[in-house]
């Protein structure tokens, strides 16, 4: 007979400090795509400050449109158009 796995416990200091840049940035990746784990989650929104997530992530939004627009202008210069 096997027991449910049951999540690790989360670590009390962990949920009652405010994410730092490195929590924000990752959690906003992390969101991209819908990867974002229920503690960090739990956290960011306990703990996190709303201004500095849309901040970062519309940053990294405008970091990706210009990825895209920069590898197919790339594409067409190495296709000749």
């Amino acid at each position: 007979m096997t027991t449910p796995d049951t999540p690790p416990k989360a670590d009390p200091k962990d949920l009652h400090r405010q994410p730092g840049a490195l929590d924000i940035v990752l959690s906003v990746l992390s969101s991209f795509f819908g990867v974002q784990s229920s503690r960090n989650q739990e956290r960011d929104f306990q703990h996190g400050r709303p201004i500095h997530f849309i901040i970062v992530g519309l940053g990294l939004t405008v970091l990706f449109v210009l990825g895209i627009w920069l590898a197919v202008k790339f594409a067409l210069r190495a296709a000749g158009v």
